[in-house]
């Protein structure tokens, strides 16, 4: 395995760009296990950034802390903070379930629920009290439409969502998560379970809806990162190494360890 000088690093900030979330001295600690080491970054908002790096190089626990994902799991701590329109979503005395209206979350593999797919999308909007039947149709339409699946499934909504295919339940679970309006739109490796073609449609929307929000996006696909993203993070041993513009960081990167990993000579 070579061995690289980890104290380099190529940072950019986000200078008089709106900057929609960022973390200082961000430590992610499972256990005695320390998988993120002090993490400063800033995105843009509406535009899509991508988090690559190596298998267990922390990219997804990153992603994960943005929203308080890790929370739900044993023996975990995480400190430093996490800057969300001025409050520190970090703290304890945030409202998770209410800041996870704003930062949404789809994972890796489809997960819609045993419901039918109307009542995917309408399911969490209930739960916070929308009770108009009109306002909940035109939300559904709304989402399915953003997630370029209203055109396939506007005449079967009340049918269950598992008789979709894999890419049509990925763009249902995103579906799903943009109903409730966030503004930050997470997603740890949505197409990785998925055929080349439905991962371009889902590669598309995502494109398409970074008019709307800001996009966090893991992923182990170089040519997936270089196609959709605005800007690239390389994690690597629970470190960030080099974040800049995508097209830098495949074509010119300043660090030798992102320059291997993005050609393939890395290890």
């Amino acid at each position: 395995m070579k061995e690289y000088n980890l104290d380099e690093r190529n940072i950019i900030t986000m200078e008089d760009k709106e900057v929609i979330v960022h973390t200082n001295d961000l430590h992610v600690f499972y256990g005695n296990n320390e998988a993120i080491k002090g993490v400063d970054l800033e995105f843009e908002k509406n535009k899509i950034t991508a988090l690559i790096g190596p298998s267990g190089c922390g990219k997804s626990t990153y992603l994960r802390s943005l929203n308080r994902m890790n929370d739900g799991i044993a023996n975990t701590r995480v400190t430093g903070e996490i800057m969300y329109k001025g409050v520190n979503v970090n703290s304890s005395n945030v409202d998770v379930y209410e800041m996870r209206k704003r930062i949404g979350m789809v994972f890796q593999r489809p997960n819609p629920f045993s419901k039918s797919i109307y009542e995917n999308i309408t399911f969490a909007l209930k739960r916070h009290g929308e009770k108009d039947k009109h306002k909940l149709d035109e939300i559904v339409e709304t989402s399915l439409k953003q997630a370029a699946l209203w055109d396939q499934v506007k005449d079967s909504l009340h049918k269950s969502a598992h008789a979709l295919s894999g890419g049509q339940q990925q763009r249902l679970c995103i579906a799903r998560a943009i109903a409730m309006k966030p503004d930050i739109l997470l997603l740890d490796e949505p197409a990785s379970a998925l055929d080349p073609i439905s991962t371009g449609k889902v590669e598309e929307t995502l494109i398409n809806l970074k008019e709307e929000y800001s996009i966090v996006i893991v992923t182990h696909n170089m040519q997936q990162a270089a196609r959709i993203s605005d800007y690239t993070a390389f994690f690597y041993l629970g470190n960030v190494i080099e974040y800049d513009v995508t097209s830098k960081i495949f074509t010119r990167p300043k660090i030798q360890a992102t320059e291997d990993y993005v050609s393939g000579h890395f290890g």
